[in-house]
């Protein structure tokens, strides 16, 4: 990598206020914000709206839509006429 563009790399928690769930990862992203973790060290803080613990599909609550429906339907009304 070449000297002296890319930003710093370091450790970021990434907080879900939503799911009461947060999460030490690596990143790029600076914050005003801190929070002392469980290791005991103190880290830069973001609020995100979603994450994996809030996401429907990742929780089980995603909708699923009947696309078989969808399909007779369609082919009912632009299918081949005999």
């Amino acid at each position: 990598m070449k000297p002296g563009i890319h930003p710093e790399y370091r450790p970021v928690v990434f907080r879900d206020k939503g799911a009461n769930h947060a999460f030490l990862t690596r990143s790029t992203r600076t914050s005003d914000q801190t929070i002392e973790w469980e290791d005991g060290n103190t880290y830069p803080m973001i609020d995100v709206e979603v994450s994996s613990a809030s996401h429907p599909f990742y929780t089980g609550r995603a909708t699923v839509l009947d696309t078989a429906g969808r399909v007779e339907k369609f082919r009912r009304r632009y299918g081949q006429k005999g």
